[in-house]
């Protein structure tokens, strides 16, 4: 019998232990920050997309989520930051973050804050761009160039399209393009267009080799320009091309290619699955996006295979928060300002 009775006290007490936890209040959020790969440890190396805002915010608190690999981590003042994986691991990451009951995210701003390969036609390497349109080209045909019709540019088309450059179809597949909020973008545009951006000699030489393009021969800064997602990896003058091309055809001439990375797309699309459940604000997005390598090479020129430079990439990965930081710190100060309303245009 005593066997008995204690085994029951064993059972309320772990019963007691799982309500509390059931009861346990979500942790509010201001800002997630989505960055979606980093180098090593998360402080005292070679920084990634994650250390800039680990070190720098910085975010002191350790948490680990359901479904998101990387650790995360957050601030008292209500800044959490994740590493969502590359390429389709972004999907799986952001959706966990979402479903989780650890947050409250119902208020929170997003700021995806990551490296890519900036059009040198649009800007230059270490330069950042807030993103006014997401474009998906993923779902899409593919013929080998030595097998395309004649007078084709390239073997690159539309889902139930019979041709490049024709809008086709993504049923089922993807919306294609998303729209940011603009004046939640033109807010964090003003905020951050006279960010000093560091420059150096050799990111000098990087692009002094761009003589046919005067804004990827700047020093870097800071614009508004619009995001391509593909999950695979792609370089070229001929591809480069084709995403100006694709961009303006599925923003309607709207879009400016200028920045090529590999998750946007999927991070977009899972925040709008869930925007209709009120657990996040789809309007409260932004995409940043800073240049680590050129899309192409210069005019008559191959990069391949060094498409890469350390200086380059160092540059990307310290102006995610160089710029990103300076929304994410207003939005904290000023929550008693932002967490009811949205910031538009250049209002402080």
């Amino acid at each position: 019998m005593r066997a008995f009775f204690i085994r029951v006290l064993m059972a309320l007490v772990v019963a007691a232990g799982l309500g509390g936890a059931a009861l346990a209040k979500p942790l509010p959020v201001k800002v997630v920050i989505v960055t979606t790969f980093e180098i090593g440890a998360d402080t005292g190396d070679f920084a990634g997309e994650f250390q800039p805002w680990v070190e720098g915010w910085p975010l002191t608190h350790e948490i680990k989520i359901p479904g998101v690999r990387h650790v995360a981590r957050y601030s008292d003042d209500g800044v959490l930051a994740i590493v969502s994986d590359m390429r389709g691991r972004a999907r799986e990451s952001v959706a966990a973050l979402i479903l989780s009951d650890q947050f409250d995210l119902t208020h929170a701003y997003w700021i995806v804050s990551g490296i890519a390969g900036v059009d040198p036609k649009s800007a230059s390497i270490g330069s950042a761009a807030w993103a006014r349109y997401v474009v998906d080209a993923d779902p899409i045909y593919e013929v080998d160039e030595r097998d395309m019709p004649a007078g084709w540019p390239y073997g690159l088309y539309s889902n139930d399209a019979e041709r490049p450059n024709v809008k086709g179809k993504a049923e089922g597949s993807s919306a294609m393009v998303w729209t940011l909020d603009r004046g939640l973008v033109d807010w964090a545009y003003a905020l951050t267009r006279d960010v000093k951006l560091p420059d150096s000699p050799a990111l000098q030489a990087l692009r002094a080799v761009y003589k046919d393009d005067p804004e990827g021969r700047r020093p870097p800064f800071v614009l508004q320009g619009d995001a391509l997602g593909t999950v695979r990896f792609w370089h070229g003058a001929h591809r480069t091309q084709w995403a100006r091309d694709w961009v303006k055809l599925w923003t309607d001439g709207a879009g400016t290619f200028t920045m090529t990375d590999c998750e946007d797309q999927g991070i977009l699309d899972v925040l709008d699955a869930h925007a209709a459940s009120g657990k996040i604000d789809r309007k409260r997005v932004l995409v940043l996006r800073t240049g680590s390598n050129y899309s192409r090479a210069p005019d008559g020129q191959t990069s391949l295979p060094h498409v890469f430079s350390e200086d380059a990439v160092k540059a990307g990965f310290d102006a995610t928060f160089r710029v990103g930081g300076v929304v994410a710190r207003e939005l904290v100060t000023h929550w008693d300002r932002y967490a009811a309303a949205t910031p538009t245009g250049g209002s402080r």
